[in-house]
């Protein structure tokens, strides 16, 4: 597939690049994100037996899939490679002459930072996302040139509530704001935290937010409070993200 869409998209002027594989799951995200409790499988049967990915089945596959892109896919056409989120994990990889233009993709997340033991405040999230993010990306830097592929400004204190590494009614979770900051408030921690991450990103390469646009109406149904910050557009609308060209300081 990884082949044929390479072929077939290989000239078009608005392909930046192709990504050869979305946030694989290796024993660590397996164990911390508990998977198999997370997402019960639709078919159990099915399903017996599966297991994480390792990081020798990850390193074959990339470069399998690298060789057969690039013989289509010119090198100023970026070929994507996800960390498995074991960012400094890949600092030997790829490194002879044959692989050009292999962009190293993080996703990098407050409600992953909570399961690590950030704490749920200001203070927490910032301190995290300079001594983490930012400093991680930087020396992966030296390596790769390195994206953050997906982040938003969501996180449990926001919420009013410890929303488990960001779990929603999709898993049974009802969320229930308790209003504990005004708008105000709010607003002025989520600029902070999105001064914060791009500061980070700028470390790096650049970066992709999560979603423009999410489908869901977070006032009237049930269980979302809290999710309108995984929209970039509602989060320029409501003045949680800097706009191009600048706000006032909050």
């Amino acid at each position: 597939m990884l082949e044929k869409l390479a072929e077939r998209y290989a000239e078009r002027e608005g392909l930046w690049g192709i990504e050869v594989l979305n946030e694989p799951v290796t024993e660590l995200i397996w164990t911390y994100g508990k998977i198999q409790e997370r997402y019960p499988a639709a078919e159990p049967e099915m399903a017996k037996g599966s297991a994480p990915n390792s990081l020798e089945f990850l390193r074959d596959f990339y470069t399998r899939a690298y060789r057969r892109i690039r013989k289509y896919l010119p090198e100023e056409k970026c070929i994507v490679i996800h960390d498995a989120f074991m960012l400094k994990s890949w600092k030997d990889f790829m490194r002879e002459k044959e692989f050009r233009n292999v962009i190293l993709d993080t996703h990098m997340y407050l409600m992953n930072a909570e399961g690590m033991g950030c704490e749920q405040n200001l203070k927490g999230y910032l301190n995290f996302i300079e001594d983490n993010f930012a400093k991680d990306i930087a020396e992966m830097q030296e390596y790769f040139p390195v994206i953050c592929g997906e982040w938003s400004l969501f996180n449990s204190y926001l919420c009013g509530f410890d929303t488990k590494g960001g779990q929603s009614v999709l898993n049974g979770v009802q969320a229930t704001e308790k209003n504990h900051l005004d708008e105000e408030e709010k607003r002025s921690v989520y600029r902070k935290l999105a001064d914060a991450h791009l500061r980070a990103w700028e470390q790096g390469e650049g970066y992709f937010y999560w979603n423009y646009k999410l489908l869901l109406d977070t006032v009237n149904e049930e269980g979302w409070a809290g999710w309108d910050s995984w929209d970039l557009g509602k989060c320029y609308s409501l003045e949680w993200f800097p706009t191009i060209g600048g706000q006032k300081e909050r």
